[in-house]
């Protein structure tokens, strides 16, 4: 047991729950009469489930290809320390696919009666399926091309949020991408640190992630990017859904994103970026529960 919940990497857990709690308690804020907390708990095993089938995969992917070896920074993975074979976290992929998909089934039965829009959420789930596997796993491996920023922009951002929305409210605004883009970005930033981790044995295994292809100083810069976009896009939603300065809680995070800026900018050695990632993924986290807070409180006053 011990073994699978390290493979399972707990600490990144949290980033996968933001995305969920922001659109389901937007979905909250704005069709209240209409939210369902079983739809709810359901989106957060849906999401439970597809983020170890990721870390599982790419514990996978990177031990095919030789990535996890003597030259890695972070922590050994569960193939490379030994405490799981190949064959056991193959069995483990198959078995975490095949309740990914009886969990998003059962969300969609829950959450729509409208049979186009079950099959549409099906195909996206199985797409998300397909995304977690193949950031590292196969010849085609998109980890490996330097678009993996992209695919958690969408997955963690874009699909999580406008997704969780949409399963609670039936309906959908134009509106909700800027939330959805803002935990996005936070969540690129978490797989950025990754990489910026890994820049030297990621290169050396020929895995051409963004950071190998810019440089680790462009990529420090992009990281203040990403951070600073994503507070626009919230303060940017706030905005235009006004009705109480209570929206505008998830402000009380920026001494905590401020601080991992500065703590980003001043690293010159690879390992300390280690522990930056369960802080801003859980700085994330809390920045995802204050919104979503200031967002319901603003709703009811």
């Amino acid at each position: 047991m011990q073994a699978w919940l390290y493979a399972f990497r707990l600490r990144t857990l949290p980033l996968a729950f933001s995305s969920i709690i922001t659109g389901s308690f937007l979905a909250y804020s704005f069709h209240r009469s209409k939210f369902s907390w079983l739809v709810f708990a359901l989106c957060l095993l849906t999401t439970l489930l597809l983020q170890i089938l990721s870390n599982l995969a790419n514990d996978y992917g990177d031990s095919e290809k030789g990535t996890d070896n003597e030259n890695r920074i972070g922590p050994k993975r569960a193939i490379q320390s030994g405490l799981l074979s190949v064959r056991e976290i193959k069995y483990g992929i198959l078995i975490t696919v095949l309740l990914s998909l009886v969990s998003g089934v059962s969300l969609i039965f829950s959450a729509s009666n409208n049979l186009g829009v079950s099959v549409f959420f099906f195909l996206l789930g199985l797409s998300a399926i397909a995304a977690a596997i193949k950031y590292t796993v196969g010849k085609s491996a998109y980890g490996y091309r330097g678009f993996g920023d992209v695919f958690v922009l969408l997955f963690f951002g874009v699909v999580g949020v406008c997704g969780s929305y949409f399963l609670q409210a039936n309906s959908i605004e134009a509106s909700i991408l800027l939330p959805a883009i803002s935990i996005g970005c936070f969540a690129s930033g978490v797989l950025n640190l990754n990489n910026m981790r890994d820049a030297e044995s990621d290169a050396l295994s020929n895995k051409n992630t963004l950071v190998v292809k810019i440089g680790l100083e462009n990529a420090q810069t992009y990281h203040l990017t990403l951070i600073a976009a994503a507070f626009l896009f919230a303060i940017a939603f706030v905005i235009l859904h006004f009705h109480s300065t209570m929206q505008f809680l998830f402000i009380v995070t920026l001494p905590l994103f401020r601080r991992h800026l500065v703590q980003v900018k001043h690293t010159s050695h690879l390992k300390d970026f280690d522990p930056m990632l369960k802080q801003l993924a859980l700085a994330t986290f809390i920045f995802a529960l204050l919104f979503s807070a200031g967002m319901v409180i603003g709703a009811v006053s």
